[in-house]
């Protein structure tokens, strides 16, 4: 087991550990600069005056030596260029800002400062594992959270975030239940990390559900170039049954691909045992790189929070991409973060035009949002509305609105659906046992 690194816990705890940037603050300047608009924009609190835009900001981190998202700000102005291209929203053309908080607490404090001095209406469809840093500049200047990427406990708990899915709680929740009844023994190999420490209590609450024992936690580094020594104690800890295949499941973030790559070696003497995850983990990009159907992912389940990628309800979102991108290789429609920004922005787009001929502020859209506003992303989640107590206020996450799952496998090298629909695991979250 490595050592620990002992981080104060706080309300606003992640379920990632907060990593150290490896680029310069001036790099994440120069990230704010955007075909659509730069650092320096006009303020976008506008609804009938001023020059006409409704400026919003979308973050997330690149260039770092852990979790990437690249896609999310890369789509944000592709939609930009593309619903500016329709006449905006209600007449009022969309500016937006773009930021790098590079895995790092002060640039994604520095984040969330700018958006205040820009005077943004929102931030939309972001990725950061620093909630610490950035809720509590927006929540003060009243600025809301649209559709963060899950990846913090506060995006959960904030009276002013607005998720669009159940991030990692209803993910390994939902992959619990459904491994439940076919694993053996199961692992869990995450980070050695406070964070980490969430993630074996939202396992064994699926597990637990499907009447399965709770799982092996394996704690390992996760910022770590290889995984031999963890690789090999998942392995052992996931045969001890005789009868039945044990299962694997990595929750390790961009690192994931490294693990797999040191299980797959390990795993020779093994080839009973299955693997499954989450798709913050994995997704079709690294399946294809990692070898398509001869490669470690084969016959992985993953649990997914929307429709898999060559669903027909995608196609709005891939025609932006296809007319509005210019070729943006760091954007693909198969990514988690690329399809979190597209159902943020369908989100914020239908709050804008519920206010009429409203001033658009940060306020009147929080308002909107808290009067109970009903929102449709055409399927690819349930209807979506926020109140101040949602039904899993009870486990510490009041705002979390949508714990739909769905389950996927690879065959043949391609995420492909293994269930019909979408899960709720709203009972089976209300049962987890968190620290």
């Amino acid at each position: 087991m490595t050592g620990r690194r002992r981080f104060r816990r706080t309300p606003h705890s992640t379920f990632t550990r907060p990593v150290r940037a490896t680029a310069s603050s001036a790099a994440a300047l120069m990230a704010c600069a955007s075909l659509v608009a730069g650092c320096g924009a006009i303020p976008g609190v506008t609804g009938g005056s001023g020059d006409g835009y409704i400026t919003v900001m979308t973050w997330a981190p690149s260039d770092t030596n852990a979790t990437n998202k690249p896609g999310m700000p890369a789509f944000a102005q592709a939609y930009a260029r593309w619903i500016n291209s329709q006449g905006g929203i209600n007449g009022h053309k969309l500016k937006v800002l773009t930021c790098n908080d590079h895995n790092d607490s002060v640039e994604a404090a520095k984040c969330a400062r700018r958006a205040v001095d820009e005077q943004v209406v929102a931030v939309v469809g972001s990725y950061s594992q620093y909630s610490d840093s950035f809720l509590s500049p927006l929540e003060g200047a009243g600025i809301p959270y649209i559709g963060g990427y899950g990846v913090t406990n506060a995006e959960f708990t904030s009276p002013l975030s607005y998720p669009v899915n159940g991030g990692q709680p209803t993910l390994l929740a939902g992959l619990g239940k459904e491994l439940a009844g076919s694993c053996g023994p199961v692992t869990l190999v995450r980070p050695d990390t406070i964070a980490g420490d969430e993630l074996p209590g939202l396992l064994n609450s699926g597990l637990k559900t499907g009447g399965h024992g709770v799982t092996s936690d394996q704690r390992a580094q996760e910022d770590a170039t290889e995984y031999t020594v963890p690789a090999g104690r998942a392995l052992e800890a996931s045969t001890t049954d005789p009868v039945k295949k044990g299962c694997v499941i990595p929750a390790l973030g961009d690192r994931t691909g490294t693990f797999m790559d040191s299980f797959r070696r390990a795993r020779e003497d093994y080839p009973a045992v299955r693997t499954a995850m989450t798709l913050g983990s994995v997704d079709q990009t690294v399946i294809n790189t990692s070898g398509g159907p001869s490669g470690p992912y084969e016959g992985a389940y993953i649990t997914g929070w929307y429709p898999v990628a060559s669903d027909k309800r995608w196609d709005g979102m891939k025609q932006v991409i296809s007319k509005h991108a210019f070729g943006d290789n760091r954007i693909d429609p198969a990514d988690a973060g690329v399809q979190t920004t597209w159902i943020a922005y369908t989100v914020f787009r239908q709050v804008v035009e519920s206010l009429g001929d409203s001033e658009v502020t940060g306020h009147t859209v929080s308002q909107a949002l808290d009067d109970g506003l009903k929102v449709s992303t055409g399927g690819l989640t349930p209807t979506l509305k926020w109140t101040f107590r949602s039904k899993l206020a009870a486990v510490g996450f009041p705002r979390l609105v949508n714990a739909d799952v769905t389950l996927q496998v690879v065959r043949q090298g391609r995420l492909v659906a293994a269930g019909k629909g979408f899960t709720d695991v709203t009972k089976t979250l209300s049962n987890a046992e968190l620290n």
